[in-house]
């Protein structure tokens, strides 16, 4: 029984945001609420939600300040170079914007967290998208895909729990998947073309000068054969004057690059390159924790770029929105996990699954726990996939002769599609920041999540990785 409430319990969600019919906050605390009751532990609620809320805080601490820290970056101009050097190779042709974004993500990605990749490519191709009038699920979808692939790394944190629970050397996993995982990155690339040619299609292309070039009486609209993009007169934004807000809000969101805004800091960029660069290189040497180094990280780049009170408050408070949508998100999804783990609903899940594989597959269970990495590190945590479910697959297999080397390297081909879980809070940074429905991101993501994440699993076998 819990079993079948489990995977309903999460169609439910599914299928409630991805029709729009619940905000993703609302439907992850309702949800789980009501079925914590129907399987009769409502009594234990509060527990539950208090055990997910403790497991999730550091998370939330963590992007809270992150999303601060970053913010500041992006205010103070430590990313405007990165800005013009993508502008330049994409020369406001769509296809190489979503390649770059593709790029720009797994390039970023090498720190090996998820919300700082997402925060520093959005923040660079936002505007781009905003002002080309290209679809921003495309920049989600490729930006969390690429991610995905790129999250394998051993300090990503998939490899290192396999390692773990198998004790066996992360290396061991990882160094032999890097010709699997490079076809799946270039995949990826592959993807970004496809769908860039798709935009490039729909919108045309422009000049560097025309999609930089802001000017006051017109804004860029699509011109009626949508071959090329033309300039039209500019909605007032009057009584009446339908889309003018839209457009007027779109002219602000582009004036993020604005090169003479009043919170650039051109005089401390070496400080705050070096202090960025840092603190990634504490992250990835788990010199500290990480939501410790970005509360640390956030307070000195606030104090040394503001060091006016009234300029540090300003600059919170521009950022508070963004804050409080993620971290918010990140404790609604406490309640969701809370109550799935708690009720024994994931185990139960967990188990059904790996019961319902036939003996005759024993030979071949590195295959069979690469296919099942897809949906159970897409319903559950990586934490409960990897400790949880993996040692179960790992012995299945080991009494068949398969090695824990090789169940180990399998279980990490479904990180392209864990990237865009719902349990996962980064990915409400990448949505958030992309001010992109949850729902519309997860419908156009998944299959060609999916589909990388085959891919990286047909070049495991094919080179007799897997």
């Amino acid at each position: 029984m819990l079993t079948i409430l489990g995977f309903a319990m999460i169609a439910t969600f599914l299928v409630l945001i991805m029709m729009k019919k619940m905000s993703p906050i609302a439907a992850l605390v309702l949800i789980p609420a009501l079925f914590c009751v129907a399987v009769g532990q409502g009594a234990k609620l509060g527990d539950y939600v208090i055990e997910g809320v403790g497991t999730l805080a550091p998370t939330a601490a963590m992007l809270m300040f992150a999303i601060v820290y970053f913010g500041v970056m992006i205010d103070v101009g430590l990313f405007d170079p990165i800005v013009r050097g993508i502008l330049r190779f994409c020369k406001a042709d769509p296809m190489r914007i979503v390649i770059g974004t593709a790029l720009l993500a797994a390039v970023v990605s090498l720190d090996g967290d998820g919300s700082t990749t997402f925060m520093i490519t959005v923040s660079a191709m936002y505007p781009l998208y905003k002002r080309l009038k290209m679809s921003l699920v495309v920049m989600t979808g490729v930006a969390a895909t690429a991610n995905g692939v790129m999250n394998t790394l051993p300090w990503g944190g998939p490899t290192a729990r396999a390692a773990t629970a198998l004790k066996v050397d992360a290396a061991d996993i990882f160094v032999p998947m890097i010709p699997a995982l490079a076809v799946g990155l270039l995949a990826v690339i592959l993807l970004a073309c496809v769908l860039g040619r798709r935009e490039r299609k729909r919108l045309g292309m422009l000049t560097l000068d025309e999609a930089l070039v802001t000017e006051p009486e017109t804004v860029l609209v699509g011109a009626g054969g949508g071959d090329r993009l033309t300039k039209a007169p500019k909605a007032t934004g009057g009584a009446g004057t339908a889309g003018g807000t839209e457009e007027a809000d779109e002219d602000e969101e582009f004036k993020g690059l604005d090169p003479d805004r009043s919170t650039l800091r051109p005089k401390l960029y070496w400080f705050n390159a070096g202090l960025t660069v840092a603190l990634l290189a504490a992250m990835i040497l788990e010199l500290m924790p990480i939501p410790v180094l970005f509360l640390l990280g956030a307070a000195l780049a606030l104090t040394v770029n503001f060091p006016h009170m009234p300029d540090q408050r300003a600059r919170i408070a521009a950022h508070a929105d963004n804050v409080l949508n993620v971290s918010g998100m990140v404790f609604a999804a406490a309640v969701f996990t809370g109550v799935l783990t708690g009720t024994g609903m994931v185990e139960h899940m967990a188990d059904w699954l790996v019961g319902a594989i036939p003996d005759g597959m024993g030979p071949h269970m590195a295959i069979v726990t690469g296919v099942l990495s897809l949906p159970l590190t897409y319903f559950m945590s990586n934490d409960g996939f990897y400790f949880g479910v993996l040692p179960v697959l790992a012995e299945a297999g080991a009494a068949h002769g398969v090695s824990p080397l090789e169940v180990a390297r399998a279980s990490i081909v479904g990180q392209p599609l864990h990237m865009s879980s719902p349990l996962v809070p980064a990915v409400y940074v990448l949505v958030g920041m992309a001010k992109v429905e949850f729902g519309d991101h997860t419908r156009f993501t998944v299959k060609w999540a999916v589909l990388t994440s085959l891919v990286v699993l047909g070049a495991g076998i094919l080179f007799g990785i897997i």
